[in-house]
């Protein structure tokens, strides 16, 4: 995989501190990417409650602000040798309008920050992180944690079982991104398997106890996982088969070993009724670093 040429930073005017403008730059300067930042800013609806001619005024109003603002941000990336370009538009339908900027920009990396929400919320609507994890036809990388903006430790986690028709496919795509995430970045580069014990025991037929299906099961899956890092000239210090559900072992070990990014897969259901194996959705709230998912 080749270096990024063009990166989509969404961002939202309202989170004026974040740094996901930061960490976007930071990843722009490295790869010698374009970056394009897309402000995009949801329809306000208590203008509808103004008259007619102060709407418009409150509009431009708040438009140039917000203009001004991202005009600052701009030159202080030229400033440092980022090549930028920027844009400020309503949304009407969010995750509508952020697909639209996929299929005109054609960019190699969808960047934004990661937008917690409560899990009332999440329980009667489907988040917008969500949502483009779901239907994006690029890379995500959602932005989460106070690390720095250019990682230095980047993980990715696969899947060492091979029952699931395409998953070694999945696997390559994942560890290629985290290999030129990392080689752009100048990171240390790690690869991790969670092995979940009591799904597998939970599924099988076998007859074996759990202790005799635990230690068949783990010599065959860290086989296969070592076999996979070898592949990858992946060092033996970096390699990392841990036991546990794989959104708790992902975020102790995100947390131990201080990762900045962890690569991950993401299972795509055109008709929009598969949770993409919720782990990927669910580690967004979880662990204390970045997310890029494949």
């Amino acid at each position: 995989m080749g270096r990024y040429q063009q990166l989509l930073l969404i961002t939202h005017l309202a989170l004026r501190h974040s740094p996901v403008i930061d960490h976007a730059a930071a990843l722009a300067k490295a790869s010698a990417a374009r970056l394009h930042i897309a402000a995009l800013i949801p329809a306000l609806n208590l203008l509808s409650l103004l008259e007619e001619g102060d709407r418009e005024k409150t509009r431009e109003r708040y438009l140039q602000d917000h203009r001004d603002w991202l005009g600052e941000q701009a030159k202080k990336l030229h400033a440092r040798g980022v090549d930028v370009t920027t844009e400020l538009a309503w949304a009407d339908d969010m995750e509508k309008d952020i697909l639209d900027h996929f299929s005109e920009l054609q960019p190699d990396l969808l960047i934004k920050e990661i937008q917690h929400e409560s899990v009332l919320k999440r329980a009667f609507f489907t988040p917008l992180d969500w949502h483009l994890l779901r239907y994006s036809p690029v890379p995500v990388y959602l932005v989460g944690g106070v690390r720095p903006a250019l990682p230095c430790k980047v993980v990715a986690a696969v899947e060492a079982s091979l029952a699931e028709p395409g998953q070694n496919e999945l696997n390559d795509r994942v560890i290629r991104q985290a290999c030129s995430l990392a080689e752009q970045c100048d990171a240390e580069l790690h690869l991790l398997y969670a092995y979940d014990i009591s799904q597998d025991y939970q599924a099988s037929d076998t007859g074996l106890t759990l202790s005799e299906l635990t230690r068949w099961q783990r010599k065959a899956l860290e086989q296969s996982f070592l076999k996979l890092a070898s592949r990858y000239n992946v060092p033996p210090g970096r390699r990392h088969f841990v036991l546990g559900h794989p959104v708790a072992a992902l975020s102790e070990f995100a947390n131990t070993h201080h990762m900045d990014v962890i690569v991950m897969g993401r299972v795509q259901d055109p008709g929009g009724e598969k949770l993409l194996g919720s782990t990927t959705e669910h580690i967004l709230y979880q662990v204390p670093c970045s997310v890029l998912a494949v």
